[in-house]
């Protein structure tokens, strides 16, 4: 039988979690499969790129479930119900759609934040791609349009893996982008993280040259989405690159910077760049930092293993 569309698959996904288990992405599969009366052979269609199209499919269900808070991720592909999942299934729907999923705020706020930075010329879009027919483009608009909503999506999801990981991560995360960006000569051995207790305000160093004459420094705070850093941290940080005998400070927040903060930055005598949570996330999608590519059209995805804070 055909595998049933994403939408179709939220509801099966809430309801193989309605016993209270913790899931893993594969054992979630699995039950929906059974519940759905999907053969073997159902579960291993593959698109003409290769990716299996129901596992594919039960990652977007996932995905938009997730973003309304009825289910939450507990640890690396491991899920489980949430209160609100619970008292959804408790109402007996008979099928999860987007009407449903903008009755839960964290989904309205979050396709607010994805329409916030999506180009000007674009028409407002809903975040999951819809089930209606965009007729009147060409195929190249429709998969231009596809990847753009995909990247977006991505650097959202980017965004909360980083919100949600430790402090220490996020240094490690932003040591690891400058390189990528090849400051540093883009030399992982020119990078390093050095937050500690009573380490001046200086989180990570990126040496620009093998001697290290020429150093940037980073500061980087992990906040809530809609709260903002304001001057008094830049005036600390540039303190203490002062003090560190540099010029050049890049300051990285998962949140915001307030006007009177980039407006300090402008007046400063030091080199100090900003990066905010949505340009941290695109910077990290577009230099590969906790995304991979799939063959097929570049898609980019979540890297598991590089958001595994096992090892921090």
């Amino acid at each position: 039988m055909p595998v049933p569309d994403y939408w179709s698959l939220m509801l099966p996904v809430l309801k193989a979690l309605a016993d209270g288990a913790e899931l893993t992405t594969i054992e979630l599969r699995n039950r929906v499969a059974v519940a759905e009366g999907l053969t073997q052979e159902d579960v291993s269609t593959r698109r003409p790129s290769g990716a299996l199209v129901f596992a594919n499919r039960v990652g977007w269900a996932l995905f938009g479930v997730e973003r309304a808070g009825l289910i939450e991720r507990v640890r690396r592909a491991v899920y489980r119900l949430t209160p609100a999942g619970e008292q959804l299934l408790a109402e007996e729907p008979v099928r999860i759609d987007e009407k449903v999923l903008r009755g839960y705020p964290a989904y309205v706020e979050w396709q607010q934040r994805v329409r916030q930075r999506k180009p000007p010329e674009q028409p407002p879009r809903t975040a999951l791609p819809t089930q209606e027919d965009e007729t009147k483009e060409t195929p190249e608009e429709t998969l231009n349009r596809a990847a753009n909503e995909l990247r977006l999506m991505l650097e959202g999801e980017v965004l909360d893996r980083v919100r949600n990981a430790a402090p220490e991560f996020l240094e490690q995360v932003v040591v690891n982008l400058l390189i990528a960006m090849g400051y540093g000569g883009g030399d992982p051995a020119m990078g390093q993280v050095t937050g500690r207790s009573g380490d001046g305000g200086i989180d990570g160093t990126i040496r620009e040259d093998a001697l290290g004459l020429d150093e940037i420094y980073v500061q980087a705070k992990k906040y809530a989405d809609g709260s903002t850093v304001g001057e008094s941290d830049l005036r600390n940080f540039a303190g203490a690159i002062d003090a560190a005998g540099t010029t050049k400070g890049v300051f990285v927040t998962t949140a915001g910077f307030t006007q009177a903060a980039r407006k300090y930055v402008t007046r400063s005598p030091k080199r100090i760049v900003l990066i905010d949570g949505p340009d941290l996330a695109r910077l990290m999608v577009q230099h590969n930092v906790g995304v991979r590519s799939r063959a097929g059209p570049e898609i980019k995805r979540i890297d598991e293993d590089y958001f595994d804070q096992e090892g921090i």
